[in-house]
């Protein structure tokens, strides 16, 4: 049962001290664990956070050593280490809400987003609860996901979006087939240079450390009705829907209605809360319990992230 007195996020504040804020990490670690699983995320604010090595040792206090970023389905680059720049999307776009990686066979159960410099307006980087959400959806369309599964259908070609390539990891095709094939991930080879995916992933998990019902998937994200109207012609113009870069259906291949798609997207909205980011504020966020987004901004925002402690999906069932 969700409390009505859950804070998202919750937020632990500090007198200008990082190592205040690292012995907390590690005496009270236990607290702030109970913190995320009640609330989803914790905002740290006010520790002295001056730079990404400070960032790193507040990760690995917590979490230990940052998770690679895999099957990259967004532009990003290392700062240092496994700490990534935030997506590097222009700053008048949106990013709708999501939990990160959710199409793949293991996701970070943990995120963290460091504020370098904040933006002079917006940024925010808005959170929804997914407890929550998978509530405000109807039943009947929580039935239809559940029996059919989500599937995403991903095409790789040069100069349009991220290359397999640097998805993978890898100059080598076959490489590619190996590690999908280990991961539920269909592939067909278009051409040399144009790689197909298919995988189909479900809709909802159990969250491991509560059991609560969580709506766990980037079926809303990847859609092509995401996108604003403009930007949804010149895709569907260009590449035809079979062709898209990347586009969501049910699990058995079937177009997703739009009321659909809106109804999925209001339910998100309508669970969205936000705060101002301050520069040197750390955000912790339990990636199966809290989505999030990001908002278009102002001024020269800097956001960084470490993702970590992975998960393992029970991903072979759903195509059972």
């Amino acid at each position: 049962m969700l409390s009505t007195e859950a804070m998202l996020p919750h937020v632990e504040t500090g007198r200008n001290d990082l190592s205040e804020l690292i012995t907390m990490l590690g005496a009270d670690q236990d607290r702030l664990r109970r913190e995320l699983v009640t609330n989803g995320a914790l905002l740290l604010r006010g520790f002295a956070v001056d730079d990404i090595p400070a960032f790193e040792s507040v990760v690995r206090a917590m979490s230990g050593e940052p998770m690679t970023y895999n099957e990259r389905s967004s532009p990003r680059h290392a700062i240092k280490g496994n700490v990534y720049t935030s997506t590097d999307y222009p700053a008048d776009e949106e990013i709708f809400l999501h939990n990160e990686s959710s199409y793949q066979a293991a996701w970070p159960r943990l995120l963290y987003f460091y504020c370098a410099r904040e933006p002079s307006a917006q940024g925010a980087t808005p959170l929804a609860d997914v407890r929550r959400v998978f509530q405000a959806i109807h039943p009947d369309v929580r039935a239809e996901f559940e029996r059919r599964g989500w599937m995403l259908r991903r095409n790789y070609r040069p100069n349009v979006g991220i290359p397999w390539p640097e998805a993978y990891g890898t100059q080598v095709p076959s490489e590619v087939d190996t590690y999908c094939a280990g991961r539920g991930i269909g592939t067909e080879w278009i051409a040399d240079d144009h790689l197909r995916t298919t995988a189909v992933r479900r809709p909802s998990y159990t969250h491991p450390d509560t059991g609560e019902h969580v709506w766990f998937n980037h079926i809303t994200f990847f859609h092509i009705s995401t996108h604003d109207e403009e930007v949804r012609e010149g895709l569907l113009a260009m590449f035809g829907e079979e062709g898209l870069p990347i586009n969501t259906y049910y699990g058995d291949g079937g177009r997703i209605p739009n009321d659909v798609m809106a109804h999925l997207r209001d339910c998100y909205r309508s669970e969205s809360r936000r705060f101002d980011w301050q520069q040197g504020d750390v955000l912790v966020v339990d990636n199966m319990m809290t989505a999030h987004a990001r908002e278009p901004y102002e001024g020269p925002r800097r956001i960084a992230v470490a993702m970590c402690e992975a998960h393992t999906s029970d991903y072979l069932k759903a195509a059972d």
